[in-house]
């Protein structure tokens, strides 16, 4: 990672990868091309399961090159760092050019990315359990049908689990006083 200034923790990765809504498989394709694949997906210690359909584009991918990265994007916002008086007043001031790019001009986000392997859960109680917490994470006041949906759904759905072999996150996030809290700084 290039801004070690920005680096979080392992432990922040797997929290963002909880609060994050998708995450983005990356793996190369059979025409060695990049493809990537937005995923309801979700983390159980250090796994993430997801589904799919049993065919199609990415389950031959899967069996051809089962190594693949996920991205995920937590909370992003513009920050609010001056006044529109201090900006109107910073603004006479052509010395202030750097504060503009790195404090007006910019995007506070967070972001995690995990590596590891594919495998296709064959094993019927853990595809049933990783569906239970798919649907919990995104269909959450929906359980009460779980085992109908399930029953259904199950014997044409693809489950895969990725073990994660080595995580990164980062962050680039503002405090009160509009300094940059680097190097993991939490407050």
């Amino acid at each position: 990672m290039r801004r070690k200034d920005r680096e979080m923790n392992r432990e922040f990765g797997m929290d963002l990868i909880d609060r994050a809504k998708y995450g983005v498989l990356c793996t190369i394709d059979e025409d060695n091309l990049p493809y990537g694949i937005p995923l309801s997906i979700v983390r159980d210690g250090d796994i993430l399961y997801f589904h799919s359909a049993m065919d199609g584009k990415k389950v031959k991918i899967f069996k051809n090159n089962p190594y693949v990265s996920v991205v995920f994007v937590g909370e992003t916002k513009i920050p609010e760092n001056y006044t529109k008086e201090e900006l109107d007043e910073m603004a006479k001031d052509r010395s202030k050019g750097g504060t503009f790019a790195s404090k007006v001009f910019t995007t506070e986000f967070e972001s995690a990315m995990a590596i590891g392997k594919i495998d296709l859960v064959e094993n019927r109680e853990e595809k049933i359990r990783a569906m239970k917490l798919i649907c919990e994470k995104y269909t959450p006041t929906k359980m009460d049908y779980f085992s109908v949906a399930i029953d259904s759904g199950l014997p044409r759905t693809n489950v895969y689990s990725i073990k994660i072999e080595e995580i990164t996150a980062k962050r680039k996030k503002y405090d009160g006083k509009g300094e940059e809290m680097k190097w993991g700084r939490m407050e």
